[in-house]
């Protein structure tokens, strides 16, 4: 008889680390059993210790304190060689797990400087609880179990009114990593099979290390195929040889380091990175070695690690934090890939030459054009309701958009430019700082006022006008919004356009909806 069961995991059933650095535990043990520390006695602070290692034998970091006991008749940390185990006794080595503190400190920070309490009431009913919790799908997911279990204790206890630490929680997409791939030929001999002068076993061992182009094969027997023609090509096989052999494709990961925007090995510096690969022998297509290609994880062990300190030496840091939001959007993974970012950093130094040019500032007094006014507040709408909805990948094309067309306008207005700055300072802050700081402003972007859209700017005077013939359309016509039903078929029908389609026939019909479409029938 099979019978239902459901098991249940208990996470870090073990409240306790043996480690340094960590809450210490408020007790101290007599005659081997844990005595609590009174509440009025705390906290108690981490001693001062040579190593944070365990102890030669096996002790937590703690272990090699030697000021670390507790004085029942002074209640205070004493040094060890007082413990006479009748006033003096050795304090708990363990300390507690990083949750313990990470899990509540977010209520210590609504009063962090109460004395007296974590926090105090007023506080804590003016605060609440956290607005919004962003973090990464693994680190999340257990802090946040213990967050909850915490806020709930707190909350059971009456020290809290809330029961949920959080209000919102988005986790982050992984950043994944665009690895990199050789194809090493592996020979092994078919089983069971040798040659006359029982030497095929050996064969193995005269066959150099060969890596084959990614573009030089397009499935595995045609792998095996490059490796056996090169073999023989090179007489290290001879043809008595092929019908023992078979010839395995083996991908390894290699550095990305030494792969380019082409995807081209850079063999000089595979062969220099481990010394098995030194006298290895390489299959090319058109004298290139390409490598492969997958996205995955960002790992050491698959060497696809791009160092972000090495993009901010080359590119600065506003292009790598743009590049990172333009990816996709905040919850989804995203692979990385470098040779992207080039479009990023020029998208930058053209918004760099709205403000300067080559003789200075190009930034003026004069009033802004209508259309400088419509792009600006056709930005501001986009940004606030992209950051409102953590979609900050559209905001980056949004600012790429406002430059272009204020490019085109030749925009010279500081009062557009002024507020283009600020609105960019979160996604682009180094730039925007430097732009505010030529615009004559003496403090800091982080605390100017943000941009306040204004709908007024949006409103269009005029409306472009598909003109149809038998609901075909065949021109369109720019004519202002407020003009009547009577006036736009007036004009329609003494246009050049409209003769040449009607070819002196006259219409059965003229359909015309005012702000949406003008339709000749007949």
């Amino acid at each position: 008889m099979r019978k239902r069961k459901t098991n249940y995991r208990l996470r870090d059933a073990v409240f306790s680390r043996q480690r340094y650095w960590g809450e210490p535990f408020p007790i101290y043990y007599v005659d081997g059993m844990p005595q609590l520390i009174a509440t009025t006695h705390l906290p108690i602070n981490l001693p001062e210790v040579e190593k944070y290692l365990p102890t030669e034998e096996g002790e937590p970091p703690l272990g090699r304190a030697t000021t670390w006991a507790w004085d029942t008749e002074a209640n205070k940390v004493v040094s060890n060689n007082n413990i006479n185990h009748k006033t003096v006794f050795p304090l708990e080595l363990n300390t507690m797990p990083g949750w313990a503190g990470s899990s509540w400190y977010l209520f210590r920070y609504m009063d962090a400087n109460n004395t007296t309490e974590f926090a105090s009431a007023a506080a804590l009913q003016y605060w609440k609880n956290v607005d919004l919790y962003v973090g990464g799908s693994e680190h999340g997911t257990g802090h946040l179990l213990y967050s909850r279990f915490w806020t709930k204790f707190l909350a059971d206890k009456g020290y809290l009114s809330v029961e949920e630490p959080f209000q919102k929680m988005i986790n982050q997409g992984m950043i994944l990593g665009t690895s990199a791939f050789v194809y090493k030929a592996t020979p092994f001999v078919k089983k069971g099979c040798s040659l006359d002068d029982g030497t095929s076993e050996d064969i193995t061992k005269k066959i150099p290390s060969i890596f084959v182009s990614k573009s030089a094969f397009r499935s595995d027997d045609e792998f095996e195929k490059v490796v056996i023609d090169y073999l023989l090509d090179n007489k290290v096989i001879s043809s008595l040889d092929v019908d023992v052999l078979v010839i395995a494709k083996s991908a390894i990961h290699v550095d990305v380091s030494f792969v380019n925007a082409s995807d081209e090995l850079d063999i000089t510096a595979f062969k220099n990175w481990r010394a098995d690969f030194k006298e290895a022998q390489f299959i090319l297509n058109d004298e290139k070695y390409i490598v492969g290609r997958e996205v995955e994880k960002m790992s050491k062990s698959k060497f696809n690690v791009v160092n972000p300190d090495d993009i901010c030496t080359q590119y600065g840091a506003d292009t790598l934090r743009l590049y990172e939001m333009f990816l996709g959007p905040l919850e989804q993974a995203k692979p990385w890939k470098t040779a992207g970012i080039t479009g990023v950093h020029n998208f930058l130094k053209k918004m760099w030459k709205l403000y300067v040019g080559e003789n200075g500032v190009k930034f003026t007094d004069a009033a802004p054009t209508k259309e400088n006014l419509k792009t600006l507040h056709k930005t501001i709408k986009k940004v606030v309701e992209d950051i409102e909805n953590f979609s900050f990948n559209t905001s980056v094309s949004t600012f790429m958009i406002a430059v272009n067309e204020l490019s085109a306008q030749k925009c010279t207005s500081k009062k557009v430019l002024q507020s283009l700055a600020i609105l960019i300072s979160p996604y682009a802050p180094h730039i925007a700082e430097e732009l505010w700081s030529l615009l004559g402003n003496n403090e800091s972007i982080a605390i100017a006022t943000f941009p306040v859209f204004e709908a007024s700017h949006l409103v269009e005077s005029v409306k472009e006008y598909p003109v149809s013939f038998n609901g075909k359309m065949r021109f369109k016509l720019e004519l202002p919004l407020d003009m009547s039903k009577d006036e736009i078929e007036k004009i329609v029908m003494a246009h050049e356009k409209t003769a040449k389609q009607l070819a002196g026939r006259t219409p059965k019909k003229v359909i015309i909806v005012p702000g949406k479409i003008i339709n000749i029938v007949g």
